[in-house]
């Protein structure tokens, strides 16, 4: 098995992350930064991301291990006090794969096309003023979105950023997008649907400039200003990310931990 390590940079996870090299090599298996099986990621949720983002042109063959370091990340599995645990599930078990859906952006500007994959979600933001575009779904205008911005998320993204705006939280098996709106503007002259809506995988939706505008495109943790979007398209892709489950963890397990807790529950 090869395998690489990712961590958040910090002091404790460096520590954790030369600590689980040295125990994995005593124990056969085979560090490798560029091409490996398995990528383990030591840190938080922001950790896993830049892993996905680092190795997005692997991800048909690699899966991914999460490790926390501080309070509970979302698509860690691990604890810090656990590595051993998992080097010996590692070392003497097949991991369940479990599948999550990604996102397709195809962002078109005056200067040219740009690609991009979220694994948590793509999201749109006025920076000078309000920001106006045309909401196309399956090539239809579907509304004339004024406000703040627009969140683009993916099942397992919809428990970031698309909650804290009012959206579903969606289970990764439903392979979809979800479009939330950022603070729109609606009064008698401006109207939008005002809630979260959920798109299954053959659909997809088209965000059209209306206006010469600055905006913040910020796909999963990396943001780029750009001031002359002509249109974007999102949809779900055809590609999964992978993670390598060597203990069971369901979702709605990991929705209630982060969420509700354990301690409330009676």
């Amino acid at each position: 098995m090869k395998y690489a390590v990712i961590d958040r940079g910090d002091t404790l996870s460096k520590q954790l992350a030369n600590q689980f090299i040295q125990h994995a090599n005593s124990k056969g298996l085979q560090h490798n930064q560029q091409e490996p099986n398995i990528v383990i990621s030591i840190g938080g949720d922001g950790t896993l991301l830049k892993a996905f983002h680092k190795y997005i042109s692997q991800i048909d063959h690699i899966s991914f291990v999460g490790v926390h370091t501080g309070h509970l990340g979302f698509y860690a599995d691990w604890k810090a006090d656990e590595l051993e645990l998992l080097l010996e599930k590692m070392c003497t078990i097949e991991p369940t794969i479990v599948k999550y859906p990604i996102a397709n952006i195809e962002l078109v500007t005056k200067s040219g096309t740009f690609h991009y994959s979220a694994l948590n979600e793509f999201t749109l933001k006025s920076v000078d003023n309000t920001m106006v575009a045309q909401v196309n779904i399956n090539g239809e205008q579907f509304e004339m979105f004024r406000g703040d911005g627009i969140v683009i998320s993916t099942p397992s993204g919809s428990t970031a950023y698309n909650k804290s705006l009012g959206g579903s939280i969606v289970h990764p098996s439903i392979e979809s997008l979800q479009i939330t709106e950022l603070a729109s503007i609606n009064n008698l002259v401006y109207r939008t649907l005002g809630s979260s809506v959920l798109l299954p995988k053959h659909h997809y939706c088209d965000i059209i400039s209306m206006k010469q505008q600055r905006v913040q495109v910020s796909v999963d943790h990396v943001s780029t200003m750009f001031n002359d979007v002509v249109s974007i398209k999102c949809f779900v892709s055809d590609q999964k990310v992978q993670f390598a489950r060597y203990r069971p963890f369901p979702f709605w397990n990991r929705v209630r931990n982060a969420f509700i807790g354990i301690d409330s529950i009676t």
